[in-house]
């Protein structure tokens, strides 16, 4: 899911970088390959906190890719991206589930 996201925001990037639109595209590529590199991560911890840490990390990459994305999508010349923000709010979605069971 997160991998798959990544390749999406990828993606989506390069459409930016076409446009010009470098600064925008940088941030939002860097926070949104984060998220399923956290994820990654977090399946090779060394500990249960350590997973729940590394969980939460990709949880707030995931915020900060929202951000992005509500970003272009409420600013002109800038193209839609409500479908990308509807598969994020999924792995939000899971992600805080995760963390929520794993801390039980």
């Amino acid at each position: 899911m997160t991998f798959d996201f990544a390749l999406t925001i990828i993606s989506f990037c390069e459409d930016l970088e076409k446009e010009r639109k470098f600064n925008l595209a940088n941030q939002l590529f860097r926070s949104g390959t984060s998220i399923g590199a956290n994820t990654w991560e977090s399946q090779n911890a060394e500990s249960k906190a350590d997973f729940i840490h590394k969980l939460k990390i990709a949880a707030k990459e995931a915020d900060e890719t929202k951000y992005w994305l509500l970003l272009c999508d409420r600013s002109e010349n800038y193209p839609d991206t409500k479908k990308y923000l509807i598969e994020l709010e999924s792995i939000i979605k899971v992600l805080s589930k995760i963390i929520s069971t794993s801390k039980k």
